[in-house]
């Protein structure tokens, strides 16, 4: 499954409907702020695998608790929200609180309910990768590899998709800013967590808050 697969599929909005009637959030504002969390998690969890310690601990976490089953089982969504808090503090480190301000901010989400949401989000996206490595037979020394393939694989889709039901809803939940640059929100979004941030900074809109987040 290509990643746009799984923002555009029936598990993102099994998942954004449990959010919306939990939080009262819009379900667009769910598949948007997924749409964006799950390539920066996992372009952190890249960053992090380089490391051969952090990679075996990734290893060993994927093979034990995100073998994808939840990608076909939303129940498990809420019943590990704790677990996904957990994931997003070792994630994003220090971090973490900027990240989530940044995303508030963008996505008009309220910074005391962008915590939670993304906690539901993240055994979504580790399972996700969970399945992605299964799938592929990858150790904890092929992690990276996989990790960038996905974000790679996701926004040469994005590129050859200039229209499409998320990027509707990533232009309308995001705003005009990205439609500066490419005009494709979700390419705009990959771009810049791939290192294309700098153009899109100067643009202005998601793809320049990440930028920064990454220090470019």
């Amino acid at each position: 499954m290509n990643l746009i697969d799984l923002l555009t599929g029936s598990t993102s909005n099994q998942v954004a409907e449990q959010a919306e009637n939990k939080f009262g959030i819009s379900k667009n504002q769910i598949i948007a702020l997924l749409a964006v969390a799950a390539p920066l998690i996992i372009s952190y969890l890249r960053n992090k695998s380089q490391d051969s310690k952090e990679a075996e601990a990734l290893n060993n976490a994927l093979d034990k608790d995100h073998n994808g089953s939840i990608l076909d089982d939303s129940s498990q969504v809420e019943a590990r929200q704790a677990e996904g808090g957990s994931i997003l503090n070792h994630v994003f480190g220090n971090d973490k609180q900027n990240v989530e301000n940044q995303l508030s901010q963008n996505t008009g989400i309220s910074i005391d309910k962008i915590g939670p949401i993304l906690a539901m989000l993240a055994p979504v996206i580790m399972g996700y990768i969970g399945k992605e490595k299964q799938q592929n037979n990858v150790s904890a020394g092929g992690l990276g590899d996989l990790l960038g393939g996905i974000l790679g694989n996701a926004s040469n889709q994005a590129q050859a998709q200039q229209s499409s039901p998320l990027n509707d809803i990533l232009g309308s939940v995001l705003g005009g800013g990205q439609s500066q640059s490419s005009g494709n929100p979700l390419n705009d979004i990959l771009g810049s967590v791939l290192g294309g941030g700098q153009q899109n900074q100067q643009q202005g809109g998601l793809g320049g808050i990440l930028g920064s987040i990454f220090g470019k």
